[in-house]
This record gives structure tokens, C-alpha cells and sequence, in this order.
């Protein structure tokens, strides 16, 4: 029998009401009263509502969502840096509900950071220094602490810029100082509170792909919002897409753009091409032994990316899963069905 991991956090119905008579919003019998009809009969803001979910140690989450439709509000409650009106929040089993403040202090110091859409960087510190600022919360030597933030500077790229001020760096590399920051305490889960939507197009690319790298290495749980699809669909191996303080559909890139929930999740899918989505797992079949001869791809490998190898060959290319064992074949007439759309909507046979 396989036995599950447990998740590295959990949410469990969890609800933030703002107004004093948040309590009989939620304790209302059955209310289906819509947020604005809520708002309008009782002067209560409900920013989030009802929302459960749980992340697994290693993955990336992304809350998707318009302004106004509670998943920064909805992540302020992971560390209670708001408290949440009703519901609980599990990281590794703990319910923070439970915590003292001392307790609180010490998950945010030591498990979980959090990177902000603006940077809120000390200006009279330099780079090092600010860094090193999590450690010297932490009550860290102040050599031990400079040689982690330097090490940690490398990683995002920065050598070089140790000794400068966060007022002679551009925005993007703010940016990845702050990302340096939460990082130098070696956090267990990072928080992401909409962090590069305020950096240009290129800059922005920039740091998705250094996000994507990091993690690759890392293998840290991250929590990510945002309200651009394109940057969910990027980051994302699961994204919950979030309206008036309600997920109304979660899953991964590929079940959202291909099965969307309701015309809502519709609107945001319906010029992503799917051949950016769709993988080779997606649209494989079963193979019949454990080797195939010829070429192999991971299963990841997107179905554009697969375009340029199969038009070279006329064999079926083996399609392998990350511990490199053969889970199917893909050849070139099944990729260009993918190419025109003709892939199943539904992905569980594919798994």
C-alpha cells in the first residue's frame, strides 16, 4: 500500500471577514449570497471564503486572481501576519491557530519567509547587510551571518553588488535581493505576494526563469501570487484560480487550460495556445515494453518542444519519467493532432 505524504501545509476552510459581525456571515445557514449581496445587507467585506487546499512538500502553488479577489489577503493568513476569521492553517500538522506568539516568531523565522511585491529594503544598509537581516533576527555571528548572505548573493546572481546600496541597483535586482533575503534564512516554505508585477516585461521573464531555476535546486514549498495567467501557467504545478474570496477551480497547468471550470476560467484560457500547456505526457501512448529503441524525452518536455524532434525522425520517441524509466512513446502524428487540437480534454488517462 502506498502511503501518501503528508502535506507541508494545509489550509482547512478557512474565511476572513472584515467588518464586526464577521461571525454570523459565516454562520449563517447556507447563505449563497454573493460578496457584493453580503457586503450591500450587512457591511461585512467577505475577502476570503471557505477556502481548503493543501500543498505538498516541494511544490510550487500558484493563486491566481484579479485585484480584489482575496489571495493576498488569503496568503497573509498562512503565517497569521492576519488572522483568519475562522478555519485552520497546518504547516507540517501544527495549527498555527494554536500558537503563541513566541511560537509565531519562531515558524517565521526559521520555516517560512515571505517576498513582497515591493522590496522593502533598508536603504542605509547594503546589499550584504540586508541579506544578512533575517540571520541577525536570528541572533547569528555576524561573520557566520555575511558568509551565508554572501553564499546566497551568488545563488541569485548578484556577486559584486555586496558592498553597493539598494538605491544604486535597478528594480529587477532589488528584487532579487529581497528574494536573497527570505532565502538566507533557508526557509522550508516561501511566500510570494505578487513579487515581480511590478518590475518591465523583460526584467519580469528574468526572474521567473531565476525562480524556476532556484527551485529546481532547492526543492522548496512555495506559495505564489499573481494576477497574470501567463506568469501562473509558468510557475505553476498546480494553480487555483481565485474570485470574490473563492477558489473556483484548482489544478495543473494542463486541466485548467483544457477543462476550464466555468466561462470565468474560460475567459483567462481561451488565447493560450495549447501546445504551450500540453506536454509529452499529456499526449503519449502506453508503451509496450520497458525499452523502446531510438530517442528519449522527459515527460515534461512541451508539446512545441517536441515539434522539432520528431520532425526529424519517423521512430517513436520514448518517453521517460524523472527516475529515466520508460512510461510511454509519442511520434510525430500524435504531436501534430496535439498542434491541432485534437488531444482528450480529459488528462486522467494520462497521468
Amino acid at each position: 500500500m502506498t502511503v501518501e505524504p503528508t502535506p507541508k501545509v494545509v489550509c482547512q476552510n478557512i474565511w476572513k471577514i472584515f467588518g464586526p459581525q464577521g461571525q454570523s456571515v459565516i454562520h449563517a445557514p447556507a447563505t449563497q449570497a454573493s460578496k457584493a449581496e453580503i457586503l450591500a445587507s450587512t457591511g461585512q467585506v467577505v475577502a476570503v471564503r471557505d477556502i481548503s487546499f493543501a500543498v505538498q512538500k516541494g511544490e510550487t502553488f500558484v493563486v491566481m486572481g484579479l485585484s480584489g479577489s482575496g489571495k493576498s489577503t488569503l496568503l497573509r493568513c498562512l503565517p497569521r501576519l492576519i488572522d483568519p476569521s475562522a478555519g485552520h492553517v497546518l504547516i507540517d500538522g501544527q495549527d498555527i491557530a494554536t500558537m503563541d506568539q513566541q511560537q509565531l516568531r519562531t515558524i517565521r523565522r526559521h520555516k517560512m519567509s515571505m517576498v513582497f511585491q515591493h522590496f522593502g529594503l533598508f536603504p542605509h544598509r547594503r546589499i550584504l547587510d540586508n541579506v544578512a537581516y533575517g540571520l541577525e533576527v536570528q541572533g547569528m555571528k555576524k561573520a557566520e551571518r555575511q558568509a551565508r548572505a554572501q553564499a546566497v548573493i551568488t545563488l541569485v546572481n548578484l556577486q559584486g553588488w555586496e558592498n553597493h546600496y539598494p538605491g544604486q541597483l535597478s528594480g529587477g535586482m532589488q528584487q532579487r535581493v529581497g528574494l536573497a533575503r527570505a532565502l538566507a534564512v533557508d526557509p522550508e516554505i516561501l511566500l510570494f505576494d505578487e513579487p515581480f508585477s511590478a518590475l518591465d516585461p523583460l526584467i519580469r521573464r528574468e526572474m521567473q526563469d531565476e525562480l524556476l531555476s532556484l527551485q529546481e535546486k532547492m526543492q522548496k514549498t512555495l506559495i505564489f501570487i499573481t494576477h497574470d495567467f501567463a506568469e501562473a501557467l509558468k510557475l505553476g504545478d498546480r494553480i487555483a484560480i481565485m474570485k470574490d474570496g473563492e477558489f473556483v477551480q484548482v489544478g495543473t497547468p494542463q486541466e485548467v487550460v483544457l477543462t476550464p471550470a466555468n466561462d470565468y476560467v474560460r475567459e483567462f484560457t481561451k488565447d493560450v495556445p495549447r501546445s504551450k500547456v500540453l506536454t509529452a505526457q499529456n499526449i503519449m501512448q502506453p508503451a509496450l515494453t520497458a525499452s523502446v529503441p531510438g530517442q528519449s524525452v522527459p515527460a515534461t518536455l512541451a508539446v512545441d518542444d517536441l515539434l522539432a524532434l520528431v520532425a526529424t525522425t519517423e521512430q517513436p520517441l520514448a518517453v521517460v519519467n524523472g527516475a529515466d524509466q520508460v512510461i510511454g512513446i509519442v511520434d510525430r502524428s500524435a504531436v501534430l493532432r496535439a498542434l491541432a487540437g485534437m488531444v482528450p480534454l480529459s488528462l486522467g488517462d494520462q497521468q
